[in-house]
């Protein structure tokens, strides 16, 4: 008899607990529903009192129900108290995560997706928050994992892929954020010229000038009028000598920005790289009508002239020619041991031997100190 009464209890006590269980739940559901609605958060910190009430035994944690809620609410205060006014065990982006990786019923699941979609978007839009200060406060490589967080959970819908190209270069992972920029040039629609800047700069710290240059060059494809990326390519095909490149690319530059000096001066020494000292003596004037005072248009085209001259030195308009721009190029750098030995040439060749001795002062008193 006593051992009937004794089981009789535990069923009772079973019951009680698990009506107790359901209740909290039911309680819990209700206030979060309240808060959805109303958007008050008061109801949502009484449902996330319920929610942990109907957590509390270990048999608990195996309801598929109680997790849901707890998803729902955790993910939902990761969002709402962003500054954690509320006192929390674990923080709520935690916990919310945790609640949703333990809803493993494939045939639940699916019945509540939209719960679960939008526990993933409130955790996405947390992490998104806490990206941005830790951001604010360069905390870059926390502000990257949070990011990508975001780009995880949100299954790209926000998007914050330039965020983690960018802080991938900033963490100097070159690697991941080749890759990142490599994802926007897939396609015009989702590549920005800032882009392909970007990316052909990461290639040529990497060493791989082809791989800047095809870069540059998907980026005129795309782009054709956009000045910067024309101008990266040419001053890349100059730093590899490749000026035969340069040539064509000439006339669109001139056509967006006429009177740049290192655009004029680029392409007069490319043409002077190619044998057309026409042109090349054209954009070198260019060069100097727009600054006279500069020493490399002056050199050059002082050089240009001296060239000249050397191969015929009866050629006295060469002569004087290249005297005039070499001394002017002297006159602005004194100091510049090219233009000095490109006078000593020109004054030795026309048999000014007063003028060669005083540049050869000038040179031994430069490379003997």
């Amino acid at each position: 008899m006593k051992k009937i009464r004794f089981i009789l209890v535990c069923s009772l006590s079973l019951i009680a607990a698990s009506t107790f269980g359901q209740s909290n739940l039911k309680e819990g559901n209700n206030n979060f529903a309240l808060f959805s609605s109303s958007g008050d958060i008061k109801y949502l910190i009484e449902a996330r009192k319920f929610a942990d009430l109907a957590f509390k035994e270990r048999r608990d944690s195996l309801n598929y129900n109680n997790n849901l809620l707890r998803a729902l609410v955790y993910s939902t205060l990761a969002y709402v108290d962003s500054n954690r006014t509320q006192k929390y065990e674990k923080d709520p982006i935690n916990e919310g995560l945790y609640m949703l990786n333990r809803l493993r019923d494939d045939n639940l699941n699916h019945e509540n997706q939209p719960k679960i979609a939008y526990a993933y978007n409130k955790l996405a839009g947390a992490y998104l928050m806490q990206a941005n200060r830790e951001l604010k406060n360069n905390k870059f490589n926390e502000a990257l994992k949070s990011f990508k967080m975001v780009d995880s959970l949100s299954k790209g819908e926000i998007n914050v892929k330039h965020n983690i190209a960018v802080l991938n270069e900033k963490t100097n992972d070159n690697q991941n954020a080749i890759r990142s920029y490599q994802a926007f040039l897939r396609s015009k629609n989702t590549s920005k010229p800032e882009y392909i800047l970007t990316l052909a700069n990461l290639y040529i710290n990497a060493s791989d000038l082809n791989a800047a240059k095809n870069t540059l060059l998907t980026g005129l494809d795309y782009f054709p009028d956009n000045k910067d990326i024309l101008f990266d390519l040419m001053n890349l095909y100059a730093s590899t000598g490749n000026y035969e490149s340069i040539i064509p690319l000439i006339p669109n530059a001139m056509s967006k920005d006429p009177k740049n000096l290192n655009l004029n001066y680029l392409a007069g020494f490319s043409y002077e790289m190619v044998g057309n000292k026409t042109e090349a003596e054209k954009y070198y004037k260019n060069a100097i009508e727009i600054k006279p005072t500069d020493y490399s248009s002056n050199y050059e085209l002082g050089l240009l002239y001296l060239k000249d001259f050397v191969a015929d030195t009866d050629n006295l308009e060469k002569q004087y020619k290249a005297q005039e721009y070499l001394l002017k190029a002297n006159e602005i750098d004194p100091n510049a041991i090219n233009a000095l030995k490109s006078l000593s040439v020109l004054f030795a060749k026309a048999g000014n031997y007063e003028q060669l001795d005083r540049v050869n002062n000038q040179l031994n008193q430069i490379t003997s100190n």
